[in-house]
């Protein structure tokens, strides 16, 4: 379908519905594009287009998107009369001085009103949607935004004549014969700057001051029956008008004269920009950033490795229980708000599910394995990309909803579904800065105040969300690497396919592995791997700056060992099990101690092994009191062995076991001898081997063959889970192909219900514009006959298989057997129908074909 014309003559749109019939495709591609939801479903028509744009739902949601100034000239478009011209428009915005920045800025905001079918007409004729202009006229029960009252008009509706006679009286008036003419010469007066500036010359001064107070809203005050001297003056010329028994109202056009003509107390065209609090070196940005992008692998790493064999179990209402979240924060040493943090991301890479057991816990997922084997730019850049798509805000947990109740972490109610707007939002603003420039926080708020004020005003989930969201996202993208000391990252922009203002343009990228399984699952998906070319370019930036692994450590006298960089996946894990954490920073300290080497030998390793190990990845000789602690743990380890009869104790030495019986320790183990080699007690295995060993024992388990058990930790998964789905911030924004098609059943619908027909049979009833044709069935197969002869155009009813019924222009081309094949012109395809559900036909008028 072509692009459409003008209205006949070049007249005016009389509609809402004329109007957008006017335009041409691409500008309704642009609005459908603006408001996506106006194609839910697609139209059938330009005038069920119209109808839906009018719509209450779909107006507020059109509003909340519009930034301060586009919305502040809707406001004044509210409170200007119905229709009005542009220079009504303009002197309401920049008043009767003048202002040159809002002067050059309304054209383009009212093209924006306008795009949005928010407001349609010339600018001879400017006309506000009706469902905006009852959003934002004022009324008494909810006042203007822009602190204006009712009209002249509006206050004086059901006024006595007699009591409009006496105003127009005191203001110096001539009386008139009806209350319209009185109505209007008040008005005329108010509004004329002269005569009004003459009339106010002659108010006492505290009537000026009750003036004052009225003048930027709200307009309403409350009066006695026996009002003060100014106030009754005020009263008996108009220029406070009765709005309830004991209300009065300042009217509209008064209010602007003391405005000097401005419909806003402070006009804002231009959004306020973006301050720099600091400015640092890009390199020294990349590095902290980087820095802080490890720190955060290793402690997503630690967490799910301290869940390793499953975790906490989940609420029954859903989500992570007080205790347990704080049993998490002591394990990564951290705050319980910080943990949420992490928890929730590693649930928003799927890294991390519930196992949907009967008795369900926490686990990690098979897709945490996975990742684990990818390089760690890449696994960054699957953290940082599930953190950038994610609804999920981590610092609403511990806060409560509009119920009452706590939400906690891992919880079913912490999606709000503006996190990803804003979130996207702030790293834009941060990237508009100059590379390594730190943004001052208060003028980037107001800056997204600026950009979307209703949403900040209404925002759902506690007053100025959005402004919480954006402090929660400069402080999650600091501790993700995404920031580095307040500044952007050059990796971060990459990611997010923002201009990198340090890096040249059209600068080579490095070469990078191509992604692995899990990393770029998402990216999969994309037609055009855009989405893998970022990530591929944000690794490749990443990478360089990250530390590369060890294969190893420095050995210490004082039997601790330091691993001065990140480790090897293999030597940390051994060395995990060999010896305790004892600090963590630039360099990590493991401690070995008596448990800690049973630990390693309970693993099955041999003290042999051990020492090998050692020997292999320490670059200082291993001290000797390790080796003494090594082997003096192996000499003992196993000497006593543990079975289960319910439990027993057997040992070669008839002394040792004497010792263990005459320890008061071991009481609540209640053992007892059965042989000279043997204990029976009445503990399960598991807690006669802690016993044993809390008694400073190193006890092995053993099968019932007698065979030494190995206790490795068992890895508990859950079954494959997908990572949780944002939640959408109303429909999505359509691409290009359903725009396109869209527009044309848009097109097509609209000829269908607008095309002139020629007149069916004499015998048939005449068919009412918009509503289904009426033939019968052998008129019916006589015109479609024709027309596939013929090749022309003919106008069909059609009633589908669900009833739905609908208007449609088709071409003809083969009726046999019952149906009718034909090009339809408005779903722009070749179909069949069947002659029993058209409900009737008529030939397309000779001009319209």
């Amino acid at each position: 379908m072509g692009t459409k014309p003008e209205p006949s003559g070049g007249a005016a749109p009389r509609t809402l519905a004329e109007a957008l019939r006017a335009r041409t495709d691409e500008e309704l591609a642009a609005l459908l594009r603006a408001r996506p939801d106006l194609l839910s479903p697609v139209p059938t028509d330009v005038t069920q287009l119209a109808t839906r744009a009018g719509t209450r739902a779909s107006v507020v949601r059109a509003l909340e998107r519009l930034d301060r100034f586009a919305l502040q000239t809707a406001e004044a478009l509210a409170v200007a009369p119905d229709p009005a011209p542009y220079a009504t428009l303009l002197a309401l915005m920049a008043g009767d001085e003048g202002e040159p920045e809002v002067e050059a800025a309304l054209p383009a905001a009212l093209e924006v009103l306008r795009g949005q079918a928010l407001v349609w007409g010339g600018d001879d004729r400017l006309r506000l949607v009706r469902t905006a202009r009852e959003l934002l006229a004022p009324s008494p029960t909810r006042p203007s935004p822009t602190g204006l009252g009712p009209s002249v008009a509006e206050a004086t509706a059901g006024m006595s004549p007699g009591r409009l006679q006496e105003i127009l009286t005191a203001a110096g008036l001539p009386p008139t014969h009806d209350p319209v003419s009185a109505v209007a010469a008040l008005t005329e007066l108010f509004t004329d700057r002269r005569r009004m500036a003459l009339l106010l010359d002659t108010a006492p001064p505290q009537a000026l001051a009750v003036l004052d107070r009225l003048v930027w809203g709200p307009p309403y005050g409350e009066v006695t029956s026996s009002p003060a001297p100014p106030v009754q003056w005020l009263r008996d010329r108009g220029l406070l008008l009765p709005a309830s028994p004991r209300t009065v109202v300042l009217p509209r056009e008064a209010a602007l004269h003391l405005r000097a003509g401005r419909a806003h107390r402070v006009p804002e065209p231009v959004p306020p920009s973006v301050g720099q609090a600091a400015e640092r070196r890009p390199q020294v940005v990349d590095s902290a950033a980087a820095g802080q992008a490890y720190t955060a692998l290793t402690t997503v790493e630690d967490l799910l490795k301290d869940w390793h064999e499953g975790g906490p179990p989940v609420l029954r209402a859903g989500g992570l229980s007080v205790r347990d979240l704080k049993r998490t924060a002591a394990a990564l040493d951290t705050t319980e708000q910080l943990a949420a943090f992490w928890l929730e991301l590693a649930y928003t890479a799927g890294l991390l599910a519930s196992d949907g057991e009967a008795d369900e816990r926490y686990a990690p997922t098979p897709a945490y394995d996975e990742w684990l084997e990818l390089p760690p730019a890449q696994r960054w850049a699957e953290l940082a990309d599930a953190w950038l798509t994610a609804t999920r805000v981590p610092g609403l947990v511990g806060t409560q909803d509009s119920k009452g109740r706590t939400l906690s972490a891992l919880g079913p109610d912490l999606d709000r579904s503006a996190a990803l707007e804003v979130r996207r939002r702030v790293l834009e603003l941060m990237a508009s800065l100059p590379a390594g420039a730190v943004p001052e926080p208060e003028t980037l708020l107001d800056r997204l105040r600026w950009e979307r004020p209703l949403r900040a005003d209404s925002a759902a989930g506690g007053p100025d969300l959005r402004a919480r969201l954006a402090t929660w996202t400069l402080a999650e993208a600091e501790l993700l690497g995404v920031t580095g000391r307040g500044a952007l990252a050059s990796h971060a922009r990459a990611l997010l396919d923002l201009p990198d203002p340090a890096r040249p343009e059209g600068a080579a990228t490095p070469a990078v592995p191509r992604p692995g399984p899990v990393a770029y699952r998402a990216a999969a998906a994309g037609p055009d791997g855009s989405a893998a070319d970022r990530r591929a370019r944000a690794v490749s930036l990443l990478a360089p700056l990250l530390p590369e692994p060890l294969d190893h450590v420095l050995l210490q006298a004082d039997l601790t060992a330091v691993a001065p960089g990140p480790l090897e996946r293999p030597l940390a894990e051994t060395l995990a099990v060999l010896a305790d954490v004892e600090s963590k920073g630039g360099a990590t300290v493991y401690r070995f101690t008596p448990a800690s080497v049973r630990r390693a030998l309970d693993a099955g390793r041999a003290a042999a092994d051990l020492h090998t190990f050692l020997a292999t990845h320490s670059r200082t000789p291993v001290p000797q009191p390790l080796a003494y602690l090594i082997d003096d743990v192996a000499r003992r380890h196993g000497h006593l062995r543990v079975g289960a009869a319910s439990a027993y104790v057997r040992c070669d030495d008839d002394a040792l076991l004497g010792e263990i019986l005459a320890d008061k320790r071991s009481q609540n183990l209640r053992l007892r001898r059965l042989a000279p080699s043997v204990l029976a007690a009445q503990a399960d295995p598991a807690a006669l081997l802690e016993g044993l060993r809390t008694m400073g024992y190193a006890p092995a388990a053993e099968s019932a063959e007698g065979d030494v058990l190995i206790t490795r930790a068992h890895a508990r998964r859950t079954p494959p889970r997908t990572a949780p789905a944002p939640v959408p911030d109303g429909p999505p924004v359509p691409d290009g192909t359903l725009l396109g098609a869209a527009v044309k059943a848009i097109r097509a619908g609209d000829l269908a219900a607008t095309v002139e027909r020629k007149p069916v049979a004499e015998a048939a009833v005449p068919v009412p514009h918009g509503e289904l044709p009426r033939t019968t069935p052998a008129e019916t197969l006589a015109t479609v006959q024709a027309a596939a002869l013929t090749g022309s155009a003919v106008w069909i009813g059609y009633v589908n298989a669900d009833g739905a019924a609908s208007q449609r222009v088709i071409a003809p081309v083969r009726v046999e057997g019952g149906f009718v094949t034909a090009y339809d012109h408005t779903a722009d395809e070749v179909r069949t129908y069947p002659l029993h559900r058209i409900t009737g036909v008529a030939e397309l008028a000779d001009d319209s074909t």
